[in-house]
Order: C-alpha cells, then sequence, then structure tokens
C-alpha cells in the first residue's frame, strides 16, 4: 500500500542505512575488543565495519532529504545511531588505554549535550548541522578511525594531532550550537508573546 504523501515510510534506503548503523555498532565492539583488544588483526576487521558505519552516515541524511524522504523515524534514528558507533569507539579506546579518557569524556558530554538541547528548543525551530560541524563530525570520524587502527611511527603522532583538532572543533561547534539555540528561544519566546498579546 502507498503511504500517504508527505508522510515517507519507515523502509527507504535512508532509513535501512541508518538501521545497518546501528546493527553495526555491536559487531564492531565485538570486534574491537577481540583478541583482548589488542590485536592487530582484529583491529582492522573492527576498522574497517566502523568506516562502513561512516560511510552510512555520510549517505542516509543526504539521500533522505534529495529523495524527500525524511521521516520521523530518521529524525530520531539518525542522531541515536551516530552517538552509538562513535560513543562505543570512543569508551572502548579508552577502556583499552590507547585513547586518554578526558577526550572521551568532552566529546561524549558535547555530543550528548548538543542532541538535548535540539529537543529543547525544537518547538521553536531546528538548529541544522553548520559546516563547522560537519567538519568535526568528518574529523571525528577519521581520527577515531585511525585510533582503532594498531599504528606506531608518524601515523601514531599523526592521530593524536588529528584527534586535538578534532577536540577543538567538537569544543568550539558545540559553543557555537549553543549560542544559536539560545538565539532560536528567544525569538520563539518573543513570537509566542507577541502571539498572545
Amino acid at each position: 500500500m502507498e503511504e500517504p504523501a508527505g508522510r515517507p515510510g519507515l523502509w527507504n534506503i535512508p532509513n535501512m542505512l541508518t538501521m545497518v548503523r546501528l546493527l553495526i555498532v555491536p559487531v564492531f565492539a565485538a570486534l574491537l575488543l577481540a583478541g583482548g583488544g589488542h590485536d592487530p588483526k582484529w583491529r582492522a576487521v573492527a576498522w574497517a565495519s566502523f568506516a562502513i558505519a561512516m560511510i552510512t552516515d555520510l549517505f542516509d541524511g543526504e539521500l533522505a532529504r534529495r529523495m524527500g524522504l525524511v521521516s520521523d523515524f530518521g529524525k530520531i534514528a539518525d542522531p541515536i545511531a551516530d552517538k552509538a558507533i562513535m560513543g562505543t569507539a570512543l569508551v572502548a579506546l579508552s577502556a583499552l588505554g590507547d585513547l586518554p579518557w578526558w577526550v572521551t569524556i568532552v566529546i561524549l558530554v558535547r555530543e550528548i549535550g548538543i542532541t538535548l538541547m535540539r529537543f529543547w528548543v525544537i518547538r521553536h525551530g531546528v538548529i541544522p548541522a553548520s559546516r563547522g560541524g560537519k567538519l568535526k563530525t568528518l574529523t571525528q570520524g577519521i581520527a577515531v578511525g585511525m585510533y582503532v587502527l594498531v599504528l606506531s611511527g608518524p601515523l601514531a603522532s599523526a592521530r593524536a594531532w588529528l584527534m586535538g583538532v578534532a577536540v577543538l572543533l567538537t569544543v568550539v561547534t558545540g559553543l557555537d550550537y549553543v549560542r544559536q539555540a539560545v538565539v532560536l528561544r528567544r525569538a520563539g519566546l518573543a513570537r509566542e508573546r507577541a502571539a498572545s498579546s
């Protein structure tokens, strides 16, 4: 049966890509921790699954917008899938001693906080992803992916610098989203007061 106009169904390509990313999360965790968590072969396989998840993240939202298939499921599941795969990687890497805990805490507090803040102001409007936010996501993905691999020498130094840039972008873009949320809420409240007067 055809879905009503303006209400995309659950089973479409963007939503299926999001579902694949959610299903990859436990598989990725198992691969990353296999063999004690420091086996280069398992880490390489874990990296492959992480890369697949990141690729689906690049395409699901864009496809949904271009194909007119933005759904309530996608709006909720997409950010959950993003946080689940990134959070799993960060926590596991810190638990394995490969990534400082403060890096994991800063990134997760920012990501979860901004997601909750978006829901807080959603009745006044939507805060779109900024260019800085997209650059942050790309930098985080590459840096975390490099930490998933067992690297040494210059590549190990390069990933540490890249993670530093990712943390900086995480904090700066997080503060910018807070500013946007405050502006959006003030404008929304002003409209409500004007409408009721």
